[in-house]
């Protein structure tokens, strides 16, 4: 069985870098075949990369590096920063400007995972296009 996956990597640090995260990941997506015919995916997809790079600017106090990783069938898109505390779902309350990103992100994505590492952690979502023809017996 050959797996073909595509992917890109850059790091972006804490002064601008949600903006410029933005940008590089719908330059990203250009590339892929599905793009055009999917915006509100590519939406989601770019959503969830400000959300999980604002989280560890914020939260981790920490520069991200964001992979995009596109293997046929799931774009994942994973942010690692160098705070180990995983992010926790949170019920904010009327007119708080914050803790709604996790919710965000669990209801774009068609997966959501965390990882602890040994130098802080990862946060990965998965974005399964519609339009995409699935291999048979999946």
């Amino acid at each position: 069985m050959t797996i073909k996956a595509m992917g890109w990597a850059h790091s972006f640090p804490i002064s601008g870098g949600v903006r410029a995260g933005r940008r590089w990941t719908r330059r990203q997506l250009e590339s892929l075949p599905w793009t055009a015919a999917e915006p509100e995916t590519v939406d989601a997809v770019v959503l969830t990369v400000s959300e999980l790079l604002t989280n560890a600017h914020i939260h981790a106090h920490s520069d991200a590096r964001l992979i995009l990783t596109w293997d046929g069938e799931c774009l994942h898109v994973s942010v690692h920063d160098e705070d180990p505390t995983l992010p926790r779902r949170r019920d904010p309350q009327p007119g708080e400007t914050s803790g709604r990103g996790v919710s965000i992100v669990q209801t774009l994505a068609d997966g959501l995972q965390t990882k602890c590492q040994r130098h802080g952690k990862t946060v990965s979502a998965c974005f399964r296009p519609t339009g995409i023809d699935r291999p048979r017996g999946r």
